[in-house]
């Protein structure tokens, strides 16, 4: 057991996936935890498995943050319960796989909802507290969709351009302050991302084998420990997130289509 100042954690979409894998290796290293996703039954499980196994106080609040008001109502209940969120953690998340103009319209409002406004509402509020400790970090999950167009996803791939440049421009503004801002950009994860997106027919993940929620959810601990402002997983994702820098946008955008088709 870790053996440092107890620090809390706020862990959004924990109950599942990256999110699920984040709580773990925080409570690995002895911080308590605040779990955070719609469904009350899986957090309370998560919640108690953690606390058990290694000596850690845990927090529990179910919101569907896809809701307008559930940033302030988490935030508020963090407030009542006398707690102090050192870290946050941006996960939640969702995609959705088709032409834009078949979409529904309401997942997709929904996922601009929670994966930019929500977002950006929870930095908003838990950052001034942080900025006055003069100590604190955020991570929010982006993903390498944020460096090019992704037909078929247009509205995923544009929601994580969004999140990787608030990311990057609050990175510069909190520079001096105590307080981290940390990008994390994964690629394809053997999550249920794909399944409830409808996408896991698509060429970009069929028949590859692709790395585990665990091993993204590591990689990411630690370039948020060391302050990191965009952590991009796997040397080959790496090289692919910049390498788009350099070619023009309509050839990125008609092999991004490509791989984008089932």
């Amino acid at each position: 057991m870790n053996t440092r100042e107890p620090k809390t954690v706020l862990i959004t979409g924990a109950s599942t996936g990256i999110g699920l894998e984040f709580a773990k290796i925080f409570a690995q290293n002895g911080y308590d935890l605040v779990l955070v996703a719609r469904t009350k039954s899986k957090l309370e499980a998560l919640a108690q498995e953690l606390s058990a196994a290694k000596g850690i106080k845990t927090w529990v609040f179910a919101y569907d943050l896809s809701l307008p008001e559930s940033a302030t109502l988490l935030f508020e209940a963090c407030q009542s319960a006398n707690l102090t969120i050192d870290y946050l953690v941006n996960n939640a998340g969702f995609g959705d796989y088709g032409a834009f103009h078949e979409s529904q319209w309401q997942k997709q409002a929904d996922m601009i909802q929670l994966n930019i406004q929500t977002l950006t509402h929870l930095t908003h509020l838990f950052l001034p507290q942080m900025i006055s400790n003069r100590k604190g970090k955020i991570l929010n999950v982006a993903s390498i969709a944020a460096f090019q167009p992704g037909p078929y996803m247009s509205v995923y791939f544009a929601t994580k351009a969004y999140v990787l440049s608030f990311s990057e421009a609050l990175a510069a503004e909190l520079e001096g302050t105590g307080v981290t801002i940390t990008a994390l950009c994964p690629g394809p994860t053997e999550s249920e991302f794909f399944k409830n997106a409808e996408a896991q027919d698509s060429n970009l993940v069929k028949g590859k084998k692709l790395p585990t929620a665990k091993e993204v959810a590591q990689y990411g601990y630690e370039r948020l420990q060391a302050g990191d402002a965009v952590a991009i997983h796997g040397a080959v994702n790496f090289i692919l997130a910049n390498t788009s820098r350099f070619v023009p946008r309509s050839l990125v955008t008609k092999i991004s289509k490509i791989v984008m088709k089932k």
